[in-house]
């Protein structure tokens, strides 16, 4: 007789723990190692969101609200996108989050049938993949590595099929911190068309982009009753573990995925939710400006060593290739935590082996000594 354990539902023996959680775990085991593998601001939450939070208690904002979140934050969310991406979205397009990872599994689960296929430019964060297999969908992975992370058009164009339900596009991008161009912003346009293809835009590291600005695909006229639109206050405002997103798209289409976000999630807890609107008034430069310093000084660093690494525009992830006989990058990356004491992730976490990322948001101390180990420990390679 099989076990129950067996019996699930199919989908969730295709699920993988995060490469980026394992090698976290290990170098937390590992006595004395430096981890620069979680993508979590070293910074605290600002302290006038933490005040409303604490407001709201007071007042007894316990009670329920309504499921896609109050009005207040619905209308300051749609101001704010409105004002940085020249949009035109309405408070009630606006459906409050348990974080970006909430707003892309009901926006995936919301437009995806068994088969379904959903292109996402490699690297990329393992998320996207994960909340495919779960919805039953399929991914096309776009290999980016080989034209500067940028999307080629006639490489986009060949992989839609009558399948093809939606495209991924995470700008800045994590891991490796680039920004998409206006040819490649351009190339997506193109391949959807007039079909009826989705392209949802994770913009959840937008605000810290370090040369010029990231424009959103969410900006480009003619799509936006295909584009669904998420971000985050987690990266910006220190405040990953406040769980609180948004999901933003053309009414009819917001109005089905309000459904599965109440049948899911219910809503995001009441007092976090004044809190946001208080969140969205900060101005996140000081801390972009720190991780831009840290940013450069990484970047001179690697390089200083031999490694071959894009420079990132964006996020607070650095990219680099791993040195030519270093073995897969799980195994280098495994021995750099034995004998170096400095932990990275492995790029075949985000679909690119022969890569590994290091994040930056951490102190200017551990950065420091955790590049320094990695030096020494490449010199011995």
């Amino acid at each position: 007789m099989s076990r129950v354990s067996e019996q699930m539902n199919a989908a969730v023996y295709t699920a993988k723990k995060s490469a980026i959680r394992t090698f976290a775990a290990l170098a937390a085991a590992t006595p004395g190692c430096i981890s620069l593998t979680l993508g979590e601001p070293d910074f605290d939450t600002p302290a006038p969101v933490k005040a409303e939070a604490a407001a709201a208690l007071a007042r007894g904002d316990t009670h329920y609200i309504p499921n896609p979140g109050i009005t207040a934050l619905r209308e300051a969310i749609a101001a704010h996108e409105n004002r940085v991406n020249g949009t035109d979205y309405l408070p009630e397009e606006v459906i409050v989050t348990a974080g970006a990872t909430g707003a892309l599994f009901t926006a995936l689960f919301g437009i995806l049938n068994p088969g379904d296929e959903v292109i996402i430019p490699m690297p990329a964060f393992v998320l996207y993949e994960q909340i495919v297999n779960l919805c039953r969908g399929v991914t096309v992975p776009l290999q980016t590595a080989d034209t500067g992370f940028q999307i080629d058009p006639d490489r986009l164009k060949a992989l839609v099929t009558p399948k093809t339900k939606a495209i991924v596009l995470n700008s800045p991008n994590n891991p490796t911190g680039c920004v998409y161009n206006d040819n490649s912003l351009a190339a997506v346009a193109g391949a959807v068309g007039e079909r009826p293809i989705f392209v949802i835009c994770d913009d959840v590291y937008r605000d810290l982009v370090y040369t010029g600005s990231a424009r959103s695909f969410a900006a480009t006229p003619g799509f936006r009753d295909r584009v669904l639109f998420v971000n985050s206050f987690s990266k910006p405002y220190a405040m990953t573990g406040w769980r609180m997103g948004y999901l933003i798209g053309d009414k009819p289409v917001v109005e089905r995925l309000a459904l599965i976000h109440q049948f899911s999630v219910v809503s995001t807890p009441a007092p976090f939710q004044t809190a946001a609107v208080a969140a969205l008034g900060e101005d996140v430069s000081p801390m972009r400006q720190t991780y831009d310093r840290r940013r450069r000084c990484a970047l001179g660093r690697l390089r200083g060593m031999g490694l071959t690494v894009e420079e990132p525009l964006g996020a607070f992830y650095l990219f680099p290739a791993i040195p030519a006989g270093a073995g897969p990058g799980a195994q280098f990356c495994a021995r750099m935590v034995k004998e170096g004491l400095v932990a990275a992730t492995p790029g075949a976490a985000f679909g690119a082996d022969g890569y590994f990322r290091i994040s930056y948001a951490c102190s200017d101390e551990t950065l420091r000594t955790g590049l320094d180990r990695m030096e020494a420990f490449l010199s011995c390679l």
